[in-house]
């Protein structure tokens, strides 16, 4: 099972309806290449990781959730599994990255962008929305 990591905006504002529809398109591209996938994210029921769940959950696939002790200021979503590490944010990444096969990344903020370097210098599967959202 191919562990696909998600990350992109959190709190920013963007389009969520063309986020949703560019991850249902990259699901539908992973599935048909990988089979049954997991998704793991940053946990918080907030932006990308929240939609990122909720496709993962309509399909039935399995869902982590990788973060700081700061998530829990945040509304969480239920995740079959979470791991906490480290009290800020970013604390998590190299957790994170070392736990996925494939990244996705839609949209950013400096949390991604520095997350999608290591995952190229790790050569990582990468998958980055380039549209505006």
């Amino acid at each position: 099972m191919k562990k696909i990591g998600i990350i992109g905006y959190s709190t920013q504002s963007f389009d969520k309806r063309k986020a949703r529809e560019e991850i249902k398109r990259i699901y539908n591209e992973l599935e048909d290449k990988y089979g049954n996938v997991s998704i793991i994210s940053g946990y918080t029921n907030l932006g990308i990781p929240k939609i990122a769940y909720e496709e993962a959950t309509n399909r039935g696939w399995k869902t982590k959730g990788i973060a700081c002790k700061k998530a829990h200021n945040y509304e969480t979503y239920p995740v079959d599994e979470y791991i906490i590490v480290g009290e800020n944010w970013g604390d998590e990444s190299e957790k994170f990255l070392n736990s996925v096969d494939i990244l996705v990344k839609i949209g950013g903020g400096e949390q991604s962008d520095n997350e999608l370097k290591k995952s190229k210098e790790k050569n990582i599967i990468i998958y980055e929305n380039i549209t505006d959202i």
